[in-house]
This record gives C-alpha cells, sequence and structure tokens, in this order.
C-alpha cells in the first residue's frame, strides 16, 4: 500500500512559478535559463550559506535577523559575499518586483565560493568571486499539511558536534539531513525526527521541533539545531505572553506522551505534528500551538506595520 508522504514545505500549486525570472549574478535569467557552472564550489562541494526568507504584503518578515544569521555564516567560514544587508534587499526586492510577487512568497538566497579553476577541494581555487543566486516564488503552505500534521520517525542519523559541522550553519552542504530524511521516508513517515549526539531530541531534517506537555511547551537546548529565526520569535512570543516555555533536554519519552507537537520554520511558520514513530501525539486539538499560530501572525501584522511607518 503506497502512502502518500507530505513535507513541511509542501506547498499549493502555483502555475505562475512555471516561468518566474531568477537572480543569478547580477541577472534576472528566465526560469529553464537560469544556471550556474559545475564548477561552482555550491555545486562540487557545497561549499556555501543559504537563507529562506518570506514576503508578505511587501516585507521580508525579520529580514535583519536573517542577515545576522547569514553573514555569521558567511564569516564564520571567511566567504565574502561583497554584498551588504541593504544590496541583498535590494536584489531580492528587484527580483519579486519582476515576478509581480508583493506577498505570499518564498525566498531561497544561495551564496557561495563561486567557480572554480580547478575541480578540487581547495577554497583558493575559487578565484572569480562568489556566486549569488536568488529565487522568489509564488508560495502558500499546503493547507492539508497545516491542518492534519506531518508523521516523523525518530532515526540513526544525529546532528553533530559543531567540531565536525555546526549545525547552526545553513549550508548548502544538507547531507546529514537528507539522509535522515531519507531514513525517515523508508520508515514509513514523512520527516525525520533527529537526536543529539547524547540521545535527547533535537529537530528534524528540515525544521526546528516543539512539545506541549501539561501546558508547557518544550524545545531543544538548541545547542545542536538550527537558530531558526522562527524557532526564536515562538519562543519570545511565549516568554512575553505568559506561556510557560522551556529550552531543555528531553528524551522520547516525554516526546511520545506529548499533549501536542509542532514544527517551526519560515515557510510553514508553525506546522502540527500528527504522530512520531506511529504513536499519535494528543488527541487531535491543539490549542497551545493555535495560541502560538495567532500569536505569530499578530507579530507578522506588527513587523508589516512598522515597516511601513518606516
Amino acid at each position: 500500500m503506497n502512502i502518500e508522504v507530505k513535507s513541511t514545505h509542501d506547498a499549493q500549486d502555483d502555475p505562475r512559478n512555471d516561468d518566474i525570472l531568477i537572480w543569478v549574478n547580477g541577472e534576472l535569467v528566465r526560469k529553464d535559463d537560469a544556471k550556474v557552472s559545475v564548477y561552482d564550489s555550491g555545486f562540487m562541494l557545497g561549499d556555501g550559506m543559504w537563507e529562506g526568507m518570506r514576503l508578505y504584503n511587501g516585507v521580508w518578515a525579520f529580514f535583519d535577523e536573517h542577515m545576522d544569521r547569514l553573514f555569521n555564516s558567511l564569516k564564520a567560514v571567511s566567504l565574502d559575499p561583497g554584498l551588504t544587508p541593504h544590496d541583498i534587499k535590494a536584489l531580492l526586492d528587484k527580483t519579486a518586483q519582476a515576478n509581480g510577487i508583493t506577498t505570499d512568497a518564498h525566498c531561497r538566497l544561495m551564496i557561495t565560493r563561486g567557480r572554480k579553476a580547478k575541480p578540487f577541494q581547495h577554497p583558493k581555487l575559487s578565484r572569480s568571486g562568489p556566486t549569488v543566486v536568488a529565487i522568489v516564488e509564488h508560495s502558500r503552505p499546503s493547507e492539508i499539511v497545516q491542518g492534519q500534521g506531518i508523521r516523523l520517525a525518530s532515526v540513526p542519523q544525529v546532528r553533530g558536534l559543531p567540531t565536525s559541522q555546526d549545525p547552526k550553519f545553513n549550508s548548502h552542504s544538507k547531507l546529514n539531513c537528507v539522509i535522515a530524511c531519507l531514513q525517515a521516508e523508508q520508515a514509513g513517515a514523512d520527516e525525520a525526527l533527529m537526536l543529539d549526539p547524547h540521545g535527547f531530541v533535537n529537530t528534524t531534517n528540515a525544521c526546528n521541533f516543539f512539545i506541549v506537555r501539561r501546558g508547557e511547551v518544550w524545545t531543544s537546548t538548541g545547542d545542536y539545531c538550527m537558530n531558526g529565526v522562527t524557532r526564536q520569535k515562538v519562543i519570545d512570543l511565549c516568554r512575553s505572553n505568559g506561556i510557560p516555555i522551556f529550552e531543555k533536554n528531553y528524551s522520547l519519552y516525554e516526546a511520545y506522551g506529548a499533549d501536542e507537537a509542532f514544527l517551526t520554520g519560515t515557510f510553514g511558520a508553525q506546522t502540527p505534528v500528527a504522530e512520531i514513530d506511529g504513536k499519535q501525539i494528543g488527541y487531535g486539538s491543539r490549542p497551545v500551538m493555535m495560541q502560538i499560530r495567532e500569536l505569530y501572525k499578530s507579530l507578522i501584522a506588527s513587523e508589516i506595520e512598522r515597516h511601513r511607518r518606516n
């Protein structure tokens, strides 16, 4: 029996995306013609960083936080993009405008070390400057996924130590997460619930993970997961609205017995989890997640209003 696999990044079909223009190194190029060299560092080695952002009513939500994360990562790997955050906002706006996109959009901004002179690893072989690509698509999260939730499977692939490859890097090198996702799919689930090196619940292959137990919201310590912008916004919203929130170590035992579980990410905001390892989570109602979802929508509205005033 074939079971339809869902993803937190499932989007409603939009035929307008078939013919969008994509920013490639300073030029707007038709989707079918948007290409980078096979010698590019990102293609050849996964040597690059990326950011996912959403556009709401002409505003890139939490743009400054995304740029802080991006530029911290680029600095950590000695990759000079030759751009400022102001430059990046300008190119994103230009790309959105060229496609007639003003809201309900998702951007994937990618910056790699650029084209290599030889097909080998050493960074000094990337001599022609960085490659910068921005894909801005019409994109609304799937209503089915947002309503029904997704199924997770705990997997043997773990989130590693910072001394191997720091999980805080939003890097092109996502093989660790891809392997985890494959393991989950092969176990009959939609996505992977990954543990940290000590066996505590950490994150999924694509999003940050939260549970609710007896009115308390729990998430990992953050030591081994992507420092998600939406994750931090949810933590801040809980703290400012009297919802008990704890960043702590906890095991699958607590996750299986949770009243609610949900994921956070830029694209889906808050996505419910229906089951973990075949075990139903809660009893269908998700009052705490729904409260957080409404608070997050209000925060987005405030962000839009703040930018309009400025």
